[in-house]
């Protein structure tokens, strides 16, 4: 016989998702909080939305255009890292901001370490991080623009759980209205609801499982309660669902920590990933300077991820047993 036969590297069992769609089903996921951010900030957001997006589709092409690589910013992953680095940002940012943001989430994180899989941490994450420690003041003004929907807290320019870290109470804002989303905070990551809504969509079309998600909110909250009864201020409801509802928690649980890429394959591997996440988010909340944790959270996570996958991965049928000896 002459046949020829095509001779490819495992696994030989292919999923009919393809990139781009899954791609672009978690921008569709991103949409609800989107919208709201942009109802609830006014036209500055829409703007860094767009601006951000944009930048991160032109790096990527610049970038394949220059190293002379096929195009890649059809399957849409510049798209979701410029939606997640958007969302991330707070409001009134400076627009060249979230730009230099979209380079080095791009080009440094992204492709110099290889392109869509080979990078070690979450783009977005890393490109907010890299902001923070870099314009820290523009990073954390979260003052409202006239107009803008959102609750302004008593403390100006502060987030629920920064006023709620330095003053010890929420001020004028109640925990409904953080459910809802009309509080201070970065762009996408205000409404909870929004986010679930989202989320829901991501676990309808099997984009995400729960495992990560239930476990580190899981593991945050247990860490939270464990904190409020040995620090002696008793179990305080709306302390815990201020933590819960407030900041990054929602919007990195269901949309960064979950990133395929930067999280482990082994399903043991991703539980032991959500309790390192919540331990970490819950460390940096509440002993941490910042009344926020999650993006570091997620960027160290990320770098441990080998470590937990090399401990997690099931043994090979046929390997690790004792040899009968007779």
């Amino acid at each position: 016989m002459n046949e020829m036969y095509n001779v490819s590297s495992n696994p030989h069992v292919r999923d009919k998702m393809s990139t781009n769609r899954l791609m672009q089903l978690v921008v569709i996921a991103l949409l609800p909080a989107t919208v709201f951010g942009i109802w609830n900030f006014g036209i500055h957001a829409l703007l860094v939305v767009v601006v951000t997006v944009a930048a991160s589709v032109f790096f990527e092409w610049l970038y394949d255009h220059f190293m002379h690589k096929s195009n890649t910013i059809t399957d849409f992953s510049a798209v979701v890292t410029g939606l997640l680095l958007a969302l991330n940002m707070p409001p009134e940012i400076p627009l060249w901001m979230p730009v230099l943001g979209s380079a080095f989430a791009i080009i440094v994180v992204k492709q110099l370490f290889g392109g869509l899989g080979q990078n070690f941490m979450n783009p977005a994450l890393a490109a907010r991080c890299f902001l923070l420690i870099s314009f820290a003041g523009s990073m954390t003004d979260f003052s409202v623009a006239k107009g803008a929907h959102a609750v302004v807290d008593s403390v100006s320019g502060a987030t629920p759980l920064a006023a709620m870290k330095e003053y010890g109470g929420l001020g004028d804002i109640h925990v409904s209205q953080m459910f809802i989303g009309n509080i201070q905070g970065t762009i996408g990551e205000t409404s909870v609801i929004a986010i679930l809504i989202g989320a829901v969509i991501l676990l309808a079309f099997k984009v995400i499982n729960l495992r990560i998600p239930l476990m580190y909110i899981g593991t945050f909250t247990v860490f939270v309660c464990i904190y409020m009864v040995a620090s002696g201020m008793g179990f305080d409801w709306n302390y815990l669902a201020a933590h819960l509802c407030g900041g990054g928690l929602m919007l990195g649980a269901w949309f960064m920590a979950t990133d395929y890429v930067t999280s482990p394959i082994t399903q043991k591997g991703q539980l032991v990933f959500g309790f390192v996440l919540g331990i970490l988010t819950a460390i940096f909340r509440l002993f941490g300077g910042s009344a926020e944790g999650v993006s570091y959270a997620i960027i160290i996570s990320n770098l441990l991820v080998p470590l937990i996958e090399k401990v997690t991965l099931p043994t090979a049928f046929g390997k690790g047993g004792k040899k009968n000896e007779k």
